[in-house]
């Protein structure tokens, strides 16, 4: 007795796991498709953006949400940073002159800049350059990234213009 009752648990344990195997091939081949919907979206909403280092189609498409719910907002590439919370914000005390990251704004946006910097902290060859300079001059990498997300938003805030301004006058899909 006590050796069928092992063997039904066994069964019972193998079933479960084919039943998690199925499930999860079902979840991962779902989310393949959703990730090419995504794909062919951005590249038709922001062509531009997705032509910049380290920015692919979820980190297009954060920004893109972002900007799209506050367009009237995104007067220069200040407010971008300020809407995506990448804009300094002063932290000097006495004789020490220093800024912090802005921790305001939208949080998906300051995470799609942190993961463009951190990508290119790791993979580009100019921006390995700046973050050892900035290193040698007594910068905090807290203080690099920082700077470089500053950088960033400044650089892509054209980009996601020019992006909007052809969503918005783009013919209407039927």
């Amino acid at each position: 007795m006590h050796r069928t009752a092992k063997l039904d648990t066994c069964g019972a344990t193998r079933q479960a796991l084919r039943t998690l195997a199925r499930r999860y091939r079902a979840l991962d081949d779902e989310i393949a498709e959703l990730d090419a919907m995504l794909k062919q979206l951005t590249v038709q909403a922001a062509p531009r953006l997705l032509g910049e280092r380290g920015i692919g189609p979820e980190i297009a498409a954060r920004l893109l949400l972002v900007a799209g719910d506050n367009p009237t907002r995104l007067r220069n590439d200040s407010a971008l940073a300020a809407l995506c919370g990448a804009s300094p914000i002063e932290a000097s005390t006495g004789k020490t002159a220093r800024h912090r990251l802005n921790r305001g704004g939208d949080r998906q946006a300051n995470s799609a800049l942190w993961l463009i910097a951190n990508n290119r902290m790791i993979h580009d060859p100019a921006t390995r350059a700046y973050v050892a300079r900035r290193t040698q001059q007594g910068k905090t990498s807290k203080e690099i990234r920082r700077c470089l997300m500053r950088h960033i938003a400044r650089g892509i805030y054209p980009l996601l213009i020019a992006d909007l301004n052809d969503a918005r006058n783009a013919p209407a899909l039927t």
